[in-house]
């Protein structure tokens, strides 16, 4: 009796909003981050990137990989501790002829929460704020002093635009090496760590 009962209020229910309702369309997948695979002689490291945080950043950066810039470059400054930076300089020690300095885009990424904490890669600079162009340095430590502070020269900060997702081990190695004062600059590695290549890797 209690089982007739239930079928029948069950099928003198009106259909609910959601029963009459069209399907939703699918909402489409979120394109997948670029990643490049920086070949050093201390192993691969690949770096996922996020244009929707630093647009101009990443395009830039993926245009030095696509061009071959990165190719034959070194890593000219490592502190143990801090950051190891490259990208510019050839073995000699010559700067590798660059595009023009971008926008620095670290207030926005600041903001939506990618700073420059271990493993984050971001863009070296001068002293003036708006002055990257293709060297870049991968944190070894969380250090919030390069982050964005405010709008002055010296609170802009330094703008992280991607991660480290596969090693970390081989930018651990090349912190650890011996470094020498040579040619008025501080922090050489005495043998050189090399960049053999920028790739960028195919969508996963």
């Amino acid at each position: 009796m209690i089982r007739s009962l239930l079928c029948a209020l069950f099928l003198i229910l009106p259909m609910t909003a959601q029963d009459s309702a069209p399907q939703a369309a699918a909402m489409p997948a979120p394109s997948a981050k670029p990643r490049v695979q920086l070949l050093t002689s201390y192993g691969p490291v690949v770096v996922e990137l996020e244009p929707d945080l630093a647009p101009k950043t990443v395009a830039n950066f993926l245009q030095y990989v696509k061009d071959g810039h990165y190719k034959g470059t070194i890593f000219h400054r490592v502190i143990e501790g801090f950051m190891i930076q490259g990208g510019g300089l050839l073995e000699n020690l010559e700067e590798k002829p660059g595009r023009e300095p971008i926008l620095n885009e670290a207030p926005q990424t600041f903001k939506a929460g990618l700073k420059n904490t271990r493993g984050t890669i971001s863009m070296a600079r001068t002293g003036s704020p708006h002055s990257a162009t293709a060297q870049f340095y991968i944190n070894l430590m969380d250090n919030p002093r390069l982050d964005h502070r405010d709008m002055t020269e010296d609170g802009y900060g330094y703008c992280a635009f991607g991660r480290v997702v596969s090693g970390m081990e081989a930018v651990d190695k090349i912190a650890k090496v011996k470094t020498e004062w040579r040619r008025g600059m501080g922090d050489i590695p005495q043998f050189a760590v090399r960049l053999k290549d920028a790739v960028l890797l195919p969508p996963q």
